[in-house]
C-alpha cells in the first residue's frame, strides 16, 4: 500500500469513527429525552387510563418536546399495595382507598403530607355504594331492606378486602349519620352480616359468588362498576340509595422514593396534576366514576343520582380511627362475627 492509499484509508477510518460518535451521541440524547413512568392502579380504572394516558403523553411532548411512555399495572388495590411495598417500581399509585396509600407511606416510600399536595385532598374520583339485584322485581330498595330475614346478600370480607371496608362503613354510617347511636349502628350491621352466607376474600371473588355460583339476592357493589359493566354489554339491575350513602374516595399520589430514584419526579407530578383537568375528569366520568371537577360533574349530572346525605371516611373519624375501631383484630367487625357464629340459625 502506497502513501496515498494509507492516507486515504486513515481518513476513511477517522470519518467512520466520527460518524459513529455522532450517531452514538444522537442516540444517547434520544435516550435521555425518552422517559418511562409506571402507574400502579386497581383494576376498574384501566378503561379510563387507557384513554387518559395517550392524551397526557401527547400534551407533554407538545409542551416539552420530550417523548415519554407510561407503563401500567392493574390489579386488586390491596395486592397492588403489597406489590409496591415489596418492590414494584411505581412512580404513581392510584388506589381504591387512602388506607392502602397510607400503608405505602408507612413503608417509607411516600412522604407524609401527600394528601395536601393535590386538589381535593388528593382524591381524583369518587363512587358510591350500589345494590345489584338478582331479580329486577325485588322489593329491596333501602338500606333497612338489607337486614330483612328474607334477603340474602353478598359482600366481601372487610378484613381481607379494602373495597369491602367501604361497604361496612356504609352500613355503619347510614345509622350514625342519621343521628343513630353506635349501639344502634352495631345492631344494624350485625343484622346485615347475618344475611351474608359467605364472606369472599375480595370484590372479584364476591362477584363470582353472586354471578357464577348464583348465591345471594343482592350484591353490594359500586356505582362505577355497574355503569362500566353495562357499557361492556352486561347490564345489571341496580339501585343507588340516595337518602344516605358513602363517598367512596379514590386517591392518587407520586411514590416519592421511586420518582427520586428514577429521576421522574417532574413528569410523574405533571401526570397526577393532569388527572384533575376537565379532559381527564371526563374520561373518569365516562366509565362511571363521579368526577371531582364541578364543571364535569354538572356535565354528567344525569348519569349520577344526587345523594341527599353523602358522608365520607372523615365523618366516621378518618382512616386511622376506622381501622382501629372496626377492622383491627378484636375490634367491632370481629365481635360481630363472633356473635353471629354463636347464633348460626339466623342465617
Amino acid at each position: 500500500m502506497n502513501t496515498f492509499d494509507r492516507s486515504r484509508l486513515g481518513l476513511l477510518l477517522t470519518t467512520a469513527a466520527l460518524s459513529g460518535l455522532v450517531v452514538a451521541c444522537s442516540s444517547g440524547n434520544r435516550a435521555q429525552k425518552e422517559k418511562t413512568i409506571t402507574l400502579v392502579s386497581y383494576a376498574v380504572t384501566q378503561s379510563a387510563y387507557e384513554k387518559i394516558i395517550p392524551q397526557f403523553v401527547a400534551e407533554w411532548e407538545a409542551k416539552t418536546g420530550e417523548k415519554i411512555s407510561v407503563d401500567q399495572s392493574y390489579g386488586g388495590s390491596g395486592s397492588q399495595t403489597r406489590a409496591v411495598i415489596d418492590g414494584l417500581n411505581a412512580d404513581v399509585v392510584a388506589l381504591a382507598l387512602a388506607l392502602d396509600t397510607q400503608k405505602i407511606e408507612e413503608a417509607g416510600l411516600i412522604e407524609p403530607g401527600w394528601e395536601q399536595e393535590l386538589p381535593n385532598d388528593s382524591i381524583v374520583h369518587k363512587s358510591v355504594v350500589a345494590f345489584v339485584l338478582r331479580d329486577q322485581n325485588s322489593n329491596v330498595k333501602t338500606w333497612s331492606d338489607l337486614a330483612r330475614d328474607d334477603v340474602s346478600l353478598i359482600t366481601a370480607n372487610p378484613k381481607t378486602s379494602g373495597g369491602a371496608r367501604w361497604n361496612f362503613m356504609a352500613f355503619w354510617g347510614v345509622i350514625t349519620q342519621a343521628s343513630g347511636t353506635e349501639q344502634q349502628a352495631q345492631d344494624f350491621v350485625q343484622k346485615v352480616y347475618q344475611r351474608v352466607p359467605v364472606l369472599p376474600k375480595d370484590a372479584r371473588a364476591a362477584s363470582d359468588v353472586f354471578y357464577k355460583q348464583g348465591q345471594g339476592d343482592v350484591l353490594i357493589n359500586y356505582e362505577n362498576e355497574v355503569i362500566l359493566a353495562a357499557q361492556k354489554g352486561d347490564p345489571q339491575t341496580y339501585i343507588v340509595p340516595t337518602d344516605y350513602n358513602i363517598s367512596i374516595d379514590n386517591p392518587v399520589t407520586v411514590v416519592d422514593a421511586n420518582v427520586d430514584k428514577n429521576g421522574t419526579r417532574e413528569v410523574a407530578e405533571a401526570f397526577v396534576q393532569y388527572l384533575y383537568t376537565p379532559q381527564a375528569q371526563r374520561e373518569f366520568a365516562k366509565v362511571g366514576f363521579r368526577p371531582v371537577d364541578s364543571q364535569v360533574e354538572a356535565e354528567f349530572a344525569n348519569q349520577f343520582p344526587k345523594i341527599k346525605n353523602l358522608f365520607t371516611a372523615k365523618d366516621l373519624g378518618g382512616w386511622n380511627a376506622v381501622q382501629t375501631q372496626f377492622f383491627a383484630d378484636g375490634a367491632i367487625f370481629d365481635n360481630i362475627q363472633a356473635q353471629i357464629a354463636q347464633s348460626p340459625a339466623t342465617n
